[in-house]
């Protein structure tokens, strides 16, 4: 595995495989990896010749009161990890590599962006979207590995490239869980032993979901107030929403009919940490 820093020695090295006709598969992360973003990496190596990760913490997506200044970073450490799993360019530059100069372009997703996590993190959709549009522009990638866990990440992102005809194909992958159910997150190390096991509610909860629609209950407020129910039963819950969207155009929805594809979202803090959880499931009689 080759570490670059710089987007001109990435470029080039690229540009060597891209002569050749091999096929590049990207896999955007913002470090301190964990078994879900190697997830993405397996499924990368399985599709394409060439696999290019990225590490990246983006300012753009944090707003003024979020973690960014102590969100986990240990490059070292995701070296070692990528080389293991087969990364072959690992791209880690600097926010002055990515913003030499103040950005006066911003790319925005309307209406996908603007519930669940758009309407309580404003301007995050757009800092998502900015800087997913440079590092597709520097790689330049065939297909581009998503993790499901951040959905309606991945539905801005699919929209985005198909209103900008951008040459690439969005490959979303199933939610990567501990044994205990609870997904993946870098964030996850911020939590103390008892909100960590009490966060265990927020996957247990879609399941229940899962159970009632199959169950036949189609009255969207009625699933939403159990699931409430149910994750305030963990006193350390604080829930900022638990919504369900048709998928992927995140638009409202009340009552349930057959063959609806649906996103039951939630985002929850426990302490200081922001955890967010999700099923996607197809309405079925």
């Amino acid at each position: 595995m080759i570490t670059i820093s710089t987007i001109r020695e990435l470029r080039e090295a690229l540009s060597v495989y891209k002569r050749e006709g091999k096929t590049i598969g990207f896999v955007p992360t913002m470090g301190y990896l964990h078994e879900g973003h190697l997830s993405l990496v397996q499924r990368a190596k399985g599709e394409t010749d060439v696999v290019v990760m990225s590490i990246f913490v983006n300012p753009l997506q944090f707003g003024p009161n979020e973690d960014f200044s102590v969100y986990p970073r240990d490059l070292a450490r995701d070296q070692e990890l990528a080389q293991n799993e087969g990364v072959d360019y690992l791209f880690a530059p600097s926010v002055e590599e990515m913003y030499p100069r103040p950005m006066l372009t911003n790319v925005s997703v309307q209406n996908v962006t603007e519930a669940l996590c758009g309407l309580s993190r404003p301007g995050h959709f757009d800092g998502v979207a900015t800087v997913v549009t440079k590092l597709f522009n520097i790689v330049g990638a065939d297909k581009a590995f998503f993790g499901q866990k951040d959905a309606q990440q991945v539905a801005v992102i699919e929209q985005m490239v198909y209103d900008l005809q951008m040459p690439v194909q969005i490959v979303p992958c199933p939610i990567y869980r501990e044994v205990d159910g609870l997904a993946m997150s870098s964030r996850n190390v911020f939590m103390s032993e008892e909100e960590r096991s009490q966060a265990l509610i927020l996957s247990k909860s879609l399941r229940h979901a899962e159970e009632v629609i199959a169950n036949q209950q189609r009255d969207v407020a009625v699933l939403i107030n159990e699931v409430r129910y149910l994750i305030q039963s963990q006193p350390l819950a604080d829930i900022e929403y638990v919504e369900v969207k048709r998928y992927p155009d995140m638009s409202d929805i009340e009552l349930l009919k057959t063959g609806d594809r649906i996103l039951f979202a939630l985002a929850v803090k426990f302490g200081r940490t922001r955890l967010i959880d999700n099923v996607i499931l197809t309405v079925v009689d």
